[in-house]
């Protein structure tokens, strides 16, 4: 069976998170990683909009819409043992350095681990959200997301499109690699099999440091 980009993305992405590690996923891909954290992994789902101990995403006959919801507006349910709280302490939790993990979506990253995630060029957008919050206040921040948009690199020399924050990103997840953030720029420490060093390079605007212990991913 052929692994989609998306999946293979979240698989890999599982691999960061810890048992019992407070983990606030973003929209889109990232909602897909719980379906492929090992047995022994036990995570704690916080969602901004006020719930922690966010469940399994409910099939629409157990849905109950407008009423429990994740940040996204998306239908969600509670594990046993959640909560609701308030927006006031949700966010308290992120700025007070409460979340271990947060996994972002983002549509530029640059080299110096700066991240625009909000605003899509020709199209209205509500605002950033609680990105700017858990991208200054968790204590990992982990960027999920496809290498290129229509062929166009999105890991770039410096971010084009408005910021979301500045100097906040730790690794870069993708289709084709694992890239860390160090001192001295973006490192890839992990390679897709499917791809060679050389495309990989090509398909990055930002200057890539090859990992001396560079190794093929095991999602």
């Amino acid at each position: 069976m052929q692994v989609t980009p998306k999946a293979y993305i979240a698989a890999r992405v599982a691999k960061e998170l810890r048992d019992g590690d407070v983990v606030n996923l973003g929209i889109g891909l990232p909602t897909m990683i719980p379906s492929f954290l090992p047995r022994d992994v036990h995570i704690i789902l916080q969602s901004e909009n006020g719930i922690v101990g966010t469940g399994p995403k409910p099939d629409s006959e157990h849905a109950e819409p407008n009423y429990v919801t994740d940040a996204g507006g998306q239908p969600a349910s509670v594990a046993p043992g959640g909560c609701f709280i308030d927006s006031c302490t949700s966010f308290g939790l992120i700025r007070g350095g409460h979340v271990d993990c947060t996994v972002l979506g983002a549509l530029e990253v640059d080299q110096e681990g700066n991240l625009a995630n909000w605003i899509i060029p020709g199209k209205k957008v509500p605002g950033m959200g609680g990105a700017m919050d858990l991208v200054a206040g968790a204590k990992k921040v982990v960027i999920a997301m496809e290498h290129t948009a229509r062929g166009n690199p999105k890991i770039l020399h410096k971010c084009r499109l408005p910021l979301t924050a500045v100097k906040c990103v730790d690794i870069i997840i993708t289709e084709m690699g694992v890239i860390q953030l160090t001192e001295d720029g973006l490192e890839l420490v992990e390679y897709n099999p499917d791809f060679t060093i050389e495309e990989i390079r090509a398909a990055t605007e930002a200057t890539l440091i090859i990992s001396k212990s560079l190794c093929p991913i095991t999602p």
